[in-house]
């Protein structure tokens, strides 16, 4: 076995970004309904597969109310001091949790993109697995979506990103060891930031 299959073999972690204040929304997002459950409690539930050997719920904004409505189960809690600089600094915090040399990924579920499925994020790791991609994402009608996968070799470059620019950086800085992976899930593209959205969503969402 190369090292480079070696380290594919190595678990991933599953990072569920709901650190946000959900301003537009006007209550915690990750407690929004979903098929009777809430989109965290749904996206902890799809983000369970073999490969994925740990998962980490990062809060910041509303911590206690979202910590008491969480169920009871093995996700580690990641707190995020800084969770108003935006969506990379829970990245980090998430990262700054994990041992790089014991992983060979990380697989980032924002909260404001609920609305995928179980079978997507089989999907996206057989293609991690398979392939030789630093970064793994959905490709929906041309539009790259969530969740995305980065390799563990990523992590300093994540660290180390503009808190301007995002994780983005990173991706652009390796375009050539990027996979897309063609998906009809629209809900990879749809970010539900506010009430209307989500109404919308919810009469069109794909069963």
């Amino acid at each position: 076995m190369t090292l480079a299959a070696a380290v594919r073999q190595k678990p991933l972690v599953a990072a569920i970004l709901a650190a946000g204040e959900s301003r537009r929304m006007g209550s915690p997002k990750a407690l929004l309904p979903y098929r009777g459950k809430t989109f965290i409690e749904h996206l902890l539930e799809i983000a369970r597969h073999p490969r994925i050997s740990a998962r980490r719920i990062v809060l910041g904004a509303h911590v206690e109310e979202i910590r008491a409505r969480l169920p009871d189960e093995t996700a580690s809690i990641v707190v995020n001091p800084d969770w108003r600089q935006g969506q990379l600094s829970s990245i980090q915090a998430a990262i700054r949790t994990i041992p790089a040399e014991e992983t060979a990924g990380l697989i980032l579920c924002p909260v404001d993109h609920p609305l995928i499925s179980q079978e997507l994020i089989v999907r996206l790791i057989d293609a991690f697995d398979a392939g030789k991609k630093s970064v793994v994402l959905p490709l929906y009608h041309g539009r790259r979506g969530h969740p995305v996968i980065f390799a563990a070799s990523l992590y300093s470059e994540l660290l180390a990103a503009s808190p301007a620019i995002g994780a983005r950086e990173v991706v652009w800085a390796h375009a050539s060891e990027l996979q897309e992976v063609p998906t009809e899930v629209k809900g990879v593209v749809l970010n539900i930031n506010d009430p209307e959205t989500l109404q919308h969503a919810m009469e069109n969402r794909e069963d």
